[in-house]
């Protein structure tokens, strides 16, 4: 039975605590950000450590949650969803915040973030063209609970990365 006030809610409240990290394990994230596909041989030569003992860091790295996943990094572009566009959303209530984090399954939805400041929800979203991008708005737009939507196409990406594994 849940506990009142303790509902399994969409938005997460994390309390973040870095990990526990050496050079070695900045070198190896650093290694595996740059190519993911990297052997535990090759990933071995380059931090000066046997391949069982390299195994051993990225379990360990792994299991902390440090490292959440290996993906392939797709082109939106080739993919045919030329259009990229961050949104801020502003929202009455909370409730109207908790509805719009439903969209976090919609292929184009490529991040979503409760934020402080103007907005209540910072959208990336990776549409194939304006009139995608415009009837996904007017979706967005219909919620009720939402007060304005601000959208910034970006014209221009010159870096897109996740966070780097150095020192903080």
């Amino acid at each position: 039975m849940p506990v009142p006030g303790k509902e399994k809610d969409a938005v997460r409240q994390v309390r973040h605590h870095p990990a526990d990290l050496d050079a070695i394990d900045r070198k190896i994230l650093g290694a595996l950000a740059e190519d993911a596909s990297r052997s535990y041989a090759e990933l071995s030569k380059i931090v000066n450590l046997s391949a069982p003992a390299v195994h051993d860091r990225v379990k360990r790295l792994k299991r902390d949650g440090v490292i959440k996943g290996t993906v392939a990094v797709l082109d939106g572009c080739k993919l045919g969803r030329t259009l990229l566009t961050f949104l801020v959303v502003d929202t009455s209530n909370y409730s109207a915040t908790r509805k719009l984090l439903t969209f976090a399954d919609r292929p184009e939805v490529e991040e979503l973030h409760t934020v402080a400041g103007d907005g209540c929800v910072l959208v990336k979203v990776r549409a194939d063209d304006t009139e995608s991008l415009e009837s996904f708005l007017m979706e967005i737009q219909s919620l009720e609970g939402v007060r304005s939507v601000r959208s910034y196409i970006a014209l221009s990406t010159f870096l897109e990365r996740g966070p780097s594994p150095g020192p903080g």
